[in-house]
C-alpha cells in the first residue's frame, strides 16, 4: 500500500492535485469561498508531499496513522483543522478536505494496476483505511478547536457582562445581566475585588436589575460576592430587587443579610450618605450636584 500510493504521489501529483482541488470544490470543501484558491492550493500541496513521505516511510504500516511517520501529517491537518474551525467552516466542510482526496487517488490506483481487480480491492482498502483516520482526526481537531473558541468568547462575554462603574469617588456600582453561575461568580469577584483595591471604595453597589430570578444557588453567589467585597474593606449594598423576586426569595427563605434597595438610584443616594455626601441642585446651572 504504501509504496504503490507514495509512488503515485510522486510521479502524477501534479495530475492528483488538480483533479483534488476540482472534487474539493464539488464537495462544499472551500467553505463557499471562505478560503482562498491560492490559499487551498498551497495547503493541499503541502499535504501531498507529507503524505507521499509517511506513506513511504511507513512500508509496513498497518494504516495506523498515529506513528511516528505520520507525524508531519498530522500536524498539517491539525493546523487546517484550526483555521478552518476560526473561519467558521462546518466539520463536514472541513472533513473534505481529506476525503476528497479518495476520488483521484482510487482512480489512479485503477489506471496503476490495470485489471488486477484483487489487487485493485486491497489496495483501495488499504488507503481508505489512512484516508478515514485522517479525515476523523481533523473532525476532533476542528471540534476541539470550536469549543476552545467558544470557550473563550463565554469568557470575554462574562468579562464584558459584568463591568464596574465608578459612580463617584469611593463608591462603585456592579450591574449585574444574566444568570449567575460559578464560574461567572468568580469573574464577578475578582472584578469586584480588584475595582475595590484600585479605586480604594467604601462601598459596592451590587445591582441585580438584569438577574432574571433570584434563587437558593444565585443568592449563594451574591453571598461569596459580598463576602469577599466585605474582607477587603467595602461595604456592600444591593439594588434592583423586583417584586416578584422579592416574593421568591420570601417564599424559598433566602436571606442576603446586607442592605438593599429598589433602584440603583436610592442605593446611591444610601451610599452618598454613608460617605457623608448630599445630593443639592445648584441653583447657577440648574443641576445636581453632590456636597461633602
Amino acid at each position: 500500500m504504501a509504496t504503490i500510493l507514495s509512488s503515485i504521489l510522486e510521479a502524477h501529483d501534479g495530475e492528483v492535485l488538480a483533479q483534488w482541488l476540482v472534487a474539493l470544490k464539488a464537495s462544499g470543501g472551500t467553505g463557499g469561498g471562505r478560503i482562498k484558491e491560492g490559499e487551498l492550493q498551497t495547503q493541499c500541496r503541502h499535504f501531498l508531499d507529507a503524505l507521499r513521505q509517511a506513506l513511504a516511510t511507513a512500508k509496513n504500516s498497518d494504516g495506523n496513522i498515529q506513528g511516528a511517520a505520520f507525524e508531519d501529517v498530522r500536524e498539517l491537518l491539525a493546523d487546517v483543522s484550526r483555521s478552518r474551525a476560526a473561519q467558521g467552516f462546518s466539520p463536514t466542510e472541513t472533513a473534505s478536505f481529506v476525503f476528497s482526496l479518495k476520488q483521484p487517488l482510487f482512480e489512479r490506483l485503477r489506471q496503476e494496476l490495470g485489471g488486477d481487480t484483487a489487487r485493485i480491492v486491497d489496495e483501495s482498502w488499504q488507503a481508505t483505511q489512512v484516508l478515514d483516520q485522517l479525515g476523523l482526526y481533523t473532525t476532533e481537531i476542528h471540534q476541539k478547536s470550536r469549543e476552545d473558541i467558544v470557550a473563550r468568547q463565554q469568557a470575554e462575554i462574562a468579562e464584558l457582562s459584568t463591568p464596574v462603574v465608578k459612580l463617584w469617588h469611593g463608591i462603585l456600582a456592579l450591574p449585574l445581566i444574566g444568570t449567575l453561575d460559578s464560574a461567572r461568580t468568580q469573574v464577578v469577584m475578582e472584578n469586584l475585588l480588584q475595582s475595590i483595591v484600585d479605586q480604594g471604595a467604601e462601598i459596592a453597589i451590587i445591582d441585580i436589575t438584569g438577574v432574571p430570578t433570584v434563587d437558593t444557588l444565585v443568592a449563594q453567589h451574591l453571598l461569596k460576592t459580598i463576602a469577599a467585597a466585605r474582607l477587603m474593606g467595602a461595604d456592600c449594598i444591593v439594588s434592583g430587587i423586583r417584586p416578584q423576586i422579592a416574593q421568591t426569595m420570601v417564599h424559598l427563605g433566602v436571606e442576603l443579610n446586607v442592605v438593599s434597595k429598589a433602584s440603583l438610584a436610592d442605593a446611591f443616594a444610601l451610599a452618598l450618605q454613608r460617605t457623608g455626601r448630599t445630593v443639592v441642585r445648584s441653583k447657577l446651572a440648574g443641576t445636581l450636584a453632590a456636597r461633602t
